[in-house]
């Protein structure tokens, strides 16, 4: 298991190479350190009931804000997306954690340590990256959408197939932070962010899956078969930047045209990484909705599969493996934040909305559990 996609390939090369056993070896004495650390560490913070932690949700002026509108209600698809475009555009800092080398872009460039090192990366990564652009050596594919919604309940979102708002196409169902927060901070719910059915506001929710890994197995299968493995994980390195950057290029497209609601906006790349814009795109199975199945519920909305070549596992991964999805959240307080720890009595009540038992939905939520 590693914490950020960004590492699986050097870990699976170092399990699979000959420094299994030093990688093994180092892996033990780091978590006998953990394990020491944690039976030491101070006691953590309490954990509220469900119900309670539902009552301090945020208060949010509904009554004085106006919901954008999208200039479309559905789905659109692009296919084919001039891979030139999305360049400019690349988090390089993670491309570099891929391979262990630790810093930030463009700063690594010049370290002490491993500057050289990185310069040397950098230089391979930018010729083949002008390769993939100028050959079409990948395929960028997205589709996306937006739809009437409003929050249903505690922790649920009814999107609705048109503005008359009277066909429910999907429930999305989410969690809440309940370990008690510092300072009367509030726990958060990615449903906060979506106006109640009884507001009178009539609000909307957007969901994506973009992807660039299309020919990545084919192109890598071949640089492997010539023994060339640097080429075959600076593939798959750079095919994940290029997805990470769509992710990014089609969110500003969002925000100053789609949905319309930062015309003019004018941020720089580094803005971006930085997300110093308003509104959010948490994907499921990450920290703000940890619940994975959630994924299903979007991919149908999206007809994903279908419109992009993108497919779901048994476990929900997504393939190929360069590919990202989520949704898109307008309010101006929305934030990116981490659910934690959750009680049984909040496991019982998603799996009872979700129309699952309460094993299975133990199962997806494991990490999350605080019991």
């Amino acid at each position: 298991y590693v914490p950020d996609a960004s590492r699986s390939v050097s870990v699976a090369t170092q399990l699979v190479g000959d420094g299994k056993a030093g990688f093994v070896t180092e892996r033990r004495e780091e978590y006998q350190a953990i394990r020491t650390r944690m039976e030491n560490r101070q006691p953590r913070a309490r954990t509220l009931s469900y119900e309670e932690a539902v009552s301090r949700r945020p208060t949010l002026d509904w009554a004085s804000y106006e919901p954008p509108r999208p200039s479309f209600i559905g789905t659109r698809v692009l296919a084919d997306f001039p891979l030139a475009e999305l360049v400019d555009t690349i988090d390089w800092t993670p491309f570099f954690i891929t391979w262990e080398l630790a810093g930030k872009f463009p700063a690594i460039l010049e370290d002490a340590v491993v500057g050289a090192q990185a310069k040397e990366l950098y230089s391979d990564a930018r010729a083949m990256l002008e390769r993939i652009v100028e050959e079409r050596l990948l395929t960028a594919n997205a589709t996306f959408g937006f739809w009437p919604a409003a929050r249903s309940g505690d922790d649920d979102i009814a999107v609705y197939a048109d503005e008359d708002r009277s066909q429910v196409i999907a429930t999305l169902h989410h969690l809440r932070q309940q370990v008690e927060k510092p300072g009367g901070k509030p726990n958060l719910s990615l449903a906060d962010y979506i106006a109640p059915a009884d507001s009178g506001k009539a609000d909307y929710i957007g969901g994506f899956c973009v992807t660039t890994g299309h020919g990545v197995d084919e192109l890598a299968a071949a640089f492997e078969a010539e023994h060339d493995d640097y080429s075959s994980i600076m593939l798959k390195a750079l095919a994940d930047r290029l997805a990470e950057s769509f992710a990014e290029h089609m969110h500003r497209l969002v925000r100053t045209e789609l949905w319309g609601y930062q015309p003019d906006e004018s941020l720089s790349n580094d803005d971006l990484i930085r997300e110093r814009y308003r509104g959010i795109r948490p994907a499921p199975g990450y920290p703000a909705c940890p619940d994975h199945t959630e994924k299903a519920t979007l991919f149908a909305l999206l007809e994903a599969s279908a419109n992009t070549g993108v497919e779901l596992s048994d476990n929900y991964a997504m393939s190929p493996a360069s590919s990202v999805s989520g949704f898109y959240y307008s309010h101006p307080e929305a934030k990116y934040f981490a659910v934690g720890k959750i009680g049984r009595d909040q496991l019982e009540d998603i799996a009872a909305r979700k129309g699952e038992s309460v094993a299975a939905m133990e199962r997806w939520l494991r990490p999350n559990l605080d019991y």
